[in-house]
């Protein structure tokens, strides 16, 4: 069975992060229109994501941002239209 967006984006986070909290919020329905005026499907497009994780230890934001994103390429690829991220490590998130 074909895994959706969302099970596809916890599993390349997961695998490359090991997060020790990862929260992902699908809020396509949100923009819903915005997606259809772009060509897009209307679902699967937009995520937010949270994620909390010893790798990103010693990065800067941009840095840490990009590193999601390279990861997220292949959605990016395949109508992942936008994504929020708060990215921290276990200390800045015990803050």
């Amino acid at each position: 069975m074909m895994k959706n967006r969302y099970a596809r984006i916890q599993e390349i986070l997961e695998t490359a992060f090991k997060p020790t909290l990862l929260e992902i919020v699908d809020e396509s329905a949100k923009h819903a229109n915005h997606a259809g005026r772009n060509g897009l499907p209307a679902g699967e497009t937009h995520y937010q994501v949270r994620m909390v994780a010893t790798a990103l230890q010693g990065q800067s934001r941009l840095a840490r941002s990009r590193a999601v994103h390279e990861a997220l390429d292949p959605e990016f690829k395949s109508g992942l239209h936008a994504l929020s991220l708060k990215l921290q490590t276990p200390d800045e998130a015990a803050k």
